[in-house]
C-alpha cells in the first residue's frame, strides 16, 4: 500500500512540475489536493472487509477464525478497533504530506513571481539602455541565420528564422576603456583649474628688525578667511628684541619661530658690504625648510615684513593652486607686477592674469618639490637673481597679475632703497575683490596660453614709440605693438614709455616670450621682439 502511495506521490509530483512550468501554479495545487483526497478516499473504500478472513485471504469481523494462517486469533471489537487507528494514523500521515506538498507549492509560486518580476525589469532596462546607446552604432560582425523552433509541451508552435547581431567583445571593451579615458581626462581638465578646498596654504612672513611688521600682519589676519586652512608662520632672524615683541604680541593667531644663527657669515673682502644679503639668503633656507621638513606642508606663499597685502590676496592663490600643481611648465605664482604702477596698468581689469618669464617675487607660491630640487644648491647670497637664472628656471613660468596683490612699503633695507624712489612706492595695490576661485582659469595653462598670446601680440598694429606720444596720429585705444631688435633698443624704448628696462638673464621684466604688456596712455602696448622668437639672449644682462 505505502508503495501505492509513494508512486502515486511521484507520479503527481512528475505532473505538477511540468504544469508549474506554465506558470498556472495556483490551478495546479488546487487540482493536486482535490485529486489525491479522491484517490485516497477510493483507496480506503475499495479495501477488503476488516477483522473476518473470506475466502480469498480477506478477513470478516466477529468471524473467530485465525488471522495470516490461524496462528494468532484477534477478537471481533478490539480487531476492528486497531485497524480503524491504523488506517485514520496513515490518513494523518497523508495529509501531513499534503501539507507540505501545499507549501511546496507556494513557495516556488512566490519564487517563480520573483523572478518573472525581475525578468520584465531586467528587460525593460536593457530597452533603456538600447535607447541611449542608439545613437552609437558599434562594429558588427556579419550576419549570421540562426533557424530554431519554438514549442510548448505538446506540440510546434512556428519556426523562425532570426539574425544574430554580435558586438566583437574587444571592441566592447575598446568602447568602455575609451569611454572612461575621455571621462578621465574631462576630470583632470576639470580637476587643473578647480580649486582645492581643503587644501593647506600656509603664509611664511620673513621677518628681521622692522617693527612695521605689524603693518603686514594686520592686513593678512584682516583678510585671512580660514585660520585653520592659512596657517600664518612668521620666521625672524637678527634677534631684534622690539620686533619680537610685536611678533608675539599675536599670540595664537600666528606662529612665531627664530632663525638660531645669529653669526655674521665669512665672505670675501669686497662683498663684506653685501653681507646682508647672505643672512637673507641663510635665513630663507632654513625658513622654507622649516615649512616643509618640520611643519610638513606641501606649499608655501612667502612674503616679506613690509609687503601690505589686497582684499583678494588670499583668494588668487587658492584659485592658481590647483594650476601650479597640475601645470609642469610653472614654478611659482606671484602677486606681483613689476611694471604695476598706477598708469601702466589696466583698473578695470582686475582680473586678468599673465604668464611670466620673469621670478617677480614679493608674495610668492612655491611647491615642496620644487624646493626639493632647489634647497641642495642655494646659493649663499642674492637668492633672488639666483632663481632668475637658466639653470634654475629650466623654462618654466609664473603667474603675474596686472594689478598687484601686494604693496612694499619698506624703503629702508638692504638694497638701500633701489628702485623703490623710482619705481616700488608708484605701484598701485588691488582694492577690488575678484572670486577668482569661480572664474575658468584655464586659459593659463600654457598650451592654451602660448597660442592665444602670440596670435593677440603679432596681430596687433605695429607702431613707432613717437606715435604712441601725445600729440601723435595714432587714434584707437589698441593693442599696438612697438619692436625691439636689440638689448640697447630694448632700454631705450622701455625708459620712453616709462617701464622697468632692466633685464636678468636677458628676460625683462614682467615679459613672457620677450614680450612686455602694459597700458600707455590708455592703450594696450606690447613692447615685443620681432615675430618667430624662439629664446632668450643671456648676455644681454
Amino acid at each position: 500500500m505505502m508503495k501505492a502511495f509513494s508512486s502515486l506521490r511521484s507520479l503527481v509530483w512528475c505532473h505538477w512540475t511540468m504544469v508549474r512550468k506554465k506558470g498556472s501554479l495556483i490551478l495546479c495545487g488546487a487540482f493536486l489536493f482535490v485529486a489525491w483526497n479522491a484517490l485516497l478516499l477510493l483507496f480506503l473504500w475499495g479495501r477488503p472487509p476488516i477483522g473476518r478472513l473470506g475466502e480469498g485471504g480477506g478477513a470478516e469481523p466477529g468471524a473467530g477464525e485465525e488471522w495470516g494462517g490461524g496462528k494468532v486469533k484477534v477478537g471481533g471489537a478490539s480487531g476492528l478497533a486497531g485497524e480503524v487507528i491504523r488506517l485514520a494514523e496513515e490518513v494523518e500521515s497523508e495529509l501531513e504530506t499534503q501539507k507540505k506538498l501545499l507549501k511546496q507549492i507556494q513557495t516556488h509560486r512566490e519564487l517563480w513571481e520573483q523572478r518573472k518580476e525581475l525578468g520584465k525589469r531586467e528587460s525593460e532596462d536593457t530597452k533603456d539602455e538600447k535607447n541611449v546607446e542608439e545613437p552609437k552604432k558599434p562594429q558588427q560582425i556579419p550576419a549570421v541565420p540562426i533557424s530554431h523552433k519554438i514549442v510548448d509541451d505538446t506540440k510546434t508552435v512556428t519556426e523562425k528564422h532570426e539574425v544574430l547581431m554580435v558586438t566583437p567583445p574587444r571592441l566592447v571593451m575598446k568602447e568602455q576603456e575609451q569611454e572612461q579615458e575621455d571621462k578621465k581626462m574631462a576630470e583632470n581638465e576639470e580637476g587643473r583649474t578647480k580649486p582645492s578646498p581643503q587644501i593647506i596654504i600656509p603664509i611664511l612672513v620673513i621677518a628681521c628688525d622692522r617693527v612695521t611688521v605689524k603693518r603686514s600682519l594686520d592686513k593678512l589676519i584682516q583678510y585671512r578667511p580660514s585660520a585653520e586652512l592659512h596657517p600664518i608662520i612668521v620666521s625672524q632672524d637678527c634677534g631684534h628684541a622690539d620686533t619680537a615683541r610685536v611678533i608675539g604680541s599675536y599670540g595664537s593667531q600666528i606662529t612665531h619661530i627664530s632663525q638660531p644663527d645669529l653669526a655674521d657669515i665669512p665672505v670675501r673682502p669686497d662683498h663684506r658690504k653685501f653681507q646682508g644679503y647672505y643672512k637673507i639668503a641663510r635665513h630663507y633656507r632654513w625658513a622654507l625648510n622649516q615649512v616643509f621638513n618640520v611643519f610638513a606642508y606641501s606649499t608655501v606663499v612667502i612674503v616679506e615684513d613690509d609687503l601690505e597685502v589686497a582684499p583678494d590676496f588670499f583668494e588668487y592663490f587658492r584659485a592658481l593652486y590647483p594650476i601650479l600643481r597640475s601645470d609642469p611648465t610653472l614654478w611659482c605664482i606671484s602677486a606681483w607686477n613689476d611694471n604695476g604702477r598706477d598708469g601702466l596698468v589696466d583698473p578695470g581689469k582686475a582680473d586678468l592674469l599673465y604668464r611670466t618669464d620673469f621670478f617677480p617675487g614679493l608674495g610668492w607660491m612655491l611647491l615642496k618639490e620644487v624646493w626639493a630640487e632647489l634647497e641642495p644648491k642655494w646659493p649663499k647670497a642674492f637668492w633672488d637673481d639666483w632663481m632668475r637664472q637658466p639653470e634654475q628656471r629650466k623654462d618654466r613660468s609664473c603667474i603675474r597679475p596686472e594689478v598687484s596683490r601686494t604693496i612694499t612699503f619698506g624703503r629702508k633695507g638692504v638694497s638701500l632703497g633701489q628702485f623703490f624712489d623710482q619705481y616700488l612706492r608708484y605701484i598701485k595695490l588691488n582694492t577690488e575683490f575678484v572670486p577668482f576661485t569661480k572664474l575658468d582659469l584655464s586659459y593659463l595653462v600654457r598650451e592654451k596660453y602660448d597660442e592665444t598670446f602670440e596670435n593677440e601680440v603679432y596681430s596687433a598694429p605695429l607702431v613707432k614709440v613717437e606715435e604712441l606720444h601725445q600729440g601723435g596720429s595714432l587714434k584707437g585705444s589698441g593693442p599696438f605693438r612697438v619692436q625691439y631688435s636689440s638689448r640697447d633698443s630694448f632700454k631705450v624704448l622701455a625708459r620712453n614709455l616709462g617701464v622697468m628696462d632692466d633685464l636678468k638673464s636677458g628676460v625683462p621684466r614682467a615679459g613672457y616670450r620677450g614680450v612686455v604688456s602694459f597700458i600707455s596712455r590708455g592703450r594696450r602696448i606690447y613692447l615685443a621682439p620681432p615675430e618667430g622668437w624662439t629664446k632668450y639672449d643671456t648676455s644681454w644682462s
